[in-house]
């Protein structure tokens, strides 16, 4: 059905860049001629013991609520916990708008605050909530909101400036038609997505099973076997060593002159990459001046993230975070990175790292050099840790390529729902007659469970806005 879109039969000019032409029934009008924009606060004499759901920019994604809005009492939480939301209320980040924090409120049961640094848009009557919440999170909308911003390490954009967004309008009927057709259309490549992530997650487990036996087992299903001394690991062969890892790797902390160096981004799955290879919207700083240098060999590790595996043993050199910490091992001749990278990325050691990290919620657990430097690392000789790798390389590639190939599928499929979401609500796609024939039983709205899967974690400054009044 989606093959079958046509655009409409007849167009008119807007005069407007980001526009261009708009259906012929359609209006243009500013964005606060159309909502209204920031209408309830909390105010300042609001009971003390009153509690309520709180989002900040770190929970929220386009068009999804992520699991980490925090449940607030009004006397403990942040001054700018204070945009009161209702049902079919759109919420847009006007603080680093690239985060593309977009969300329409929908199934609320409790109190429901959003920080300062999102707009509430409130639809007026005979306006379809839905139908705002997909021009908000269109990319033209976005683009938009993202060129009115003012800032460089932290761009903002005006509630007036905002209001000030030019925006096209369809009849209240065809906004209906519109938010039902995407409904639909998201509802059947959310489900795609989820098949294709069902299936990377097995063949993950399969490659993780195959990755952790060899790397604290060993290739020889015959070796004799000795008591690692370490609860949560078991047995292992009998001519391997346990070390701290204080006795292995030291902390270093070289920094950046003149911040020239290939910055190096820092991942949960893909490791320690130069960040030139990775398609990343979060904003790179004026200067990298005090970054933290590290070399081919070093193991950096995201501090905030370690519990989710954001770390990597490099194999270039250049700077990272100055929030990161890099550790270089003392015998670079003893150590293979592959082995080692592998070996921490186990679940024994991904939990062990998750007990030795401290932090007031889940999602803010610090790995502390000194905790670090305690975990036991098993060591096997040097040449079997090269065989070791070899051998992994060898029955996961299958495995590996696989799951590339599905991931390229669903960024592919995700590209397609950005273009069609911003194609249709701009007028570029007619949907009425798809629209007219969708059977009602299959409609549904997109998953809003939001996942960690994305490439690049952030820091925790990324995640949480400032204090920022716009």
């Amino acid at each position: 059905m989606i093959a079958d879109l046509k655009p409409y039969p007849d167009y008119v000019e807007t005069g407007l860049l980001w526009l261009g032409q708009v259906p012929k029934n359609w209006r243009t009008d500013r964005l606060k001629n159309w909502v209204t924009m920031n209408a309830r606060v909390l105010p300042e004499n609001t009971d003390k013991h009153y509690e309520f759901n709180y989002l900040d920019i770190g929970s929220v994604g386009t068009g999804w609520l992520a699991k980490r809005a925090k449940r607030q009492r009004f006397e403990r939480a942040p001054s700018r916990a204070r945009r009161v939301l209702h049902q079919g209320d759109t919420i847009v980040s006007t603080v680093r708008p690239y985060l593309k924090a977009v969300l329409t409120i929908e199934g609320m049961t409790e109190p429901l605050i959003a920080s300062t640094g999102f707009a509430v848009l409130t639809p007026s009557v005979g306006t379809q909530p839905r139908f705002v919440g997909y021009l908000a999170q269109s990319e033209p909308f976005i683009n938009q909101v993202i060129s009115e911003s003012v800032g460089i390490a932290y761009p903002a954009i005006s509630e007036t400036n905002l209001g000030n967004i030019a925006v096209a309008i369809p009849p209240p009927a065809e906004q209906v038609t519109i938010a039902r057709f995407l409904d639909w259309a998201n509802g059947r490549l959310e489900r795609t997505i989820r098949a294709k992530r069902k299936v990377i997650r097995l063949l993950s487990e399969q490659k993780q099973a195959i990755v952790h036996r060899a790397v604290t087992r060993g290739l020889s299903p015959t070796v004799p076997l000795k008591p690692s001394d370490i609860p949560w690991l078991g047995d292992i062969p009998q001519h391997w060593e346990v070390w701290l890892a204080k006795y292995l790797f030291h902390e270093v902390d070289e920094r950046s002159i003149d911040g020239s160096e290939e910055l190096l981004s820092v991942s949960h799955i893909t490791g320690v990459t130069p960040r030139s290879q990775k398609n990343i919207t979060m904003f790179k700083a004026k200067s990298y001046v005090g970054h933290k240098l590290c070399r081919p060999g070093d193991l950096v590790v995201n501090t905030m993230w370690a519990w989710a595996g954001a770390f990597g043993v490099s194999a270039y050199s250049g700077i990272v975070s100055p929030s990161y910490a890099v550790y270089r091992p003392f015998h670079l001749e003893c150590y293979n990175g592959s082995y080692i990278d592998g070996l921490l990325r186990t679940r024994p050691y991904i939990s062990n790292i998750i007990c030795r990290s401290t932090g007031l919620r889940s999602s803010r657990l610090r790995l502390y050099p000194e905790e670090f430097l305690r975990i036991p690392i098993i060591q096997p000789p040097i040449k079997e840790q090269q065989r070791i790798v070899e051998s992994i390389d060898s029955d996961t590639s299958g495995l590996q390529s696989t799951i590339s190939h599905l991931e390229r599928e669903i960024e592919l499929l995700r590209e397609y729902r950005t273009r069609l979401v911003s194609d249709v609500v701009t007028g570029r796609l007619d949907v009425h007659d798809v629209a007219a024939h969708l059977p009602v039983d299959t409609i549904e709205p997109a998953d809003n469970d939001a996942t960690l899967d994305n490439d690049e974690l952030v820091d925790d400054s990324e995640l949480n806005d400032e204090e920022v009044q716009v």
